[in-house]
């Protein structure tokens, strides 16, 4: 009952540039989270555990990159560290998908407990390629993955987070093939970045990585949002997190254009247009799943009406999306 779990680093999949670090994580005890397990009970135990999160604060970490130069950082109060630093010659060190994996480590143990994998954490940022022709920022929450949000009592958000492993949630049909053929583009080789976008915690972070490698999406950093404790304070925030996520992405990249992809359900039809106003020329067209429910997808086809900046496609079935994209030239 009073045994102390050991404690971790969980780095978060993020991206950078050829002279720039953008690397995010989190120091956590491990709670021995077995996302492979099955059962009513095992799963809410899981569940329990994703949320209710023992962080190490004010932790001292050191990543190491490749070519063994170092970069010292500090977790805050929640647990978290980002690492946001200009860094030369970045390039070189990435594989042939852009990829650069490094470690991460505790700089210290002042708190005596035993440190997993001997103190030694892999964590991945993606450089995209100079083969890219454009990037894809696409959503998570029903557009690749049925969550149930649009449900009026959110009965089936708690029953699919909550009673479902990920390697059992069900992809939207079609999805991942339509993303790696972007990914592919045109030429077949393109090598295009996909960036997975969600208002979804980084409590489920694991989760989700389960669900989009079990699922065969392609490979791209997952960007989530801090678990807000509904008890506490509340701030209004000048853009939704996801909204600053994309526009942190566009600024990282301003020679590349991107596709947004989301559903019809949420906020993604207003904060795709409002992005798209503000950054002219920098989004090429705009894919809104249909979520079945008759008066969201009418408030969204009333906001796109006769709108001409970008072509906008409200996507029934990824079939359909998979046509417009080869009409535009994009594969």
């Amino acid at each position: 009952m009073f045994k102390k779990d050991p404690i971790q680093i969980v780095t978060f999949r993020s991206y950078g540039t050829a002279n720039h670090l953008y690397a995010k994580g989190r120091s956590i005890q491990d709670e021995d989270i077995d996302l492979n397990q099955t059962g009513l009970f095992n799963l809410l135990r899981n569940s329990w555990k994703r949320f209710i999160t023992d962080k190490v604060t004010n932790a001292k970490l050191t990543l190491t990159l490749p070519d063994n130069r170092t970069i010292s950082t500090i977790t805050d109060s929640q647990g978290y560290f980002l690492i946001d630093e200009t860094i030369e010659n970045l390039l070189p060190l990435t594989d042939e998908e852009g990829w650069i994996t490094f470690s991460i480590s505790f700089t210290e143990n002042k708190s005596g407990r035993k440190i997993q994998q001997n103190n030694k954490f892999k964590g991945e940022i993606l450089i995209p390629k100079n083969t890219a022709k454009y990037g894809v920022i696409s959503d998570i929450d029903d557009t690749i993955l049925h969550t149930g949000l649009t449900s009026r009592l959110k009965w089936a958000v708690i029953k699919n987070t909550f009673f479902k492993s990920a390697d059992k949630r069900i992809p939207l049909k079609g999805a991942a093939d339509f993303y790696q053929k972007l990914h592919d583009g045109k030429s077949g080789s393109d090598c295009n970045p996909i960036f997975y976008v969600s208002h979804s915690p980084w409590n489920l972070y694991n989760y989700l990585e389960v669900f989009l490698e079990v699922n065969n999406f392609h490979k791209g950093p997952i960007l989530l949002r801090d678990f807000v404790n509904p008890f506490a304070k509340k701030y209004k925030a000048e853009k939704p997190q996801k909204q600053t996520e994309i526009i942190n992405i566009l600024d990282t990249y301003p020679k590349l254009p991107f596709i947004l992809i989301g559903d019809s359900g949420q906020h993604d039809p207003d904060i795709y247009k409002e992005i798209t106003e503000s950054n002219p020329g920098r989004i090429l067209a705009i894919y809104l799943r249909d979520v079945n429910r008759r008066k969201k997808m009418e408030r969204v086809k009333k906001l796109y009406k006769d709108y001409t900046r970008v072509p906008v496609l409200l996507v029934e079935d990824t079939e359909a999306a998979i046509n417009h994209a080869k009409d535009q030239g994009f594969i």
